[in-house]
């Protein structure tokens, strides 16, 4: 197996650190936008009970999980562009 360059290992770096700030920033926008869901809708107001409750945590989980998942695709072609802008040899 060959060993990695200097280059290569600061690209592959470069890539890990963009990839890591773009799910970062969609994981902030993601809570963002949940949280405003929730706010707009009130539905906490409906939670009366613990089977409700429990109900409440994992519908807000759904909606989150369903933002953030959303984000995959802009992620990969946002590191993908930068990838191609990259010299790798």
């Amino acid at each position: 197996m060959a060993q990695l360059t200097q280059l290569e290992l600061a690209n592959w770096a470069a890539l890990y650190a963009a990839t890591a700030l773009c799910c970062a920033i969609a994981l902030a926008l993601s809570i963002v936008g949940a949280g405003v869901h929730v706010c707009r809708e009130r539905a906490w107001e409906e939670v009366r009970s613990v089977r409700q409750a429990i109900l409440f945590v994992s519908k807000l989980w759904w909606l989150w999980q369903r933002l953030y998942f959303r984000s995959t695709p802009v992620i990969i072609a946002i590191v993908g562009g930068f990838a191609m802008t990259l010299r790798w040899s």
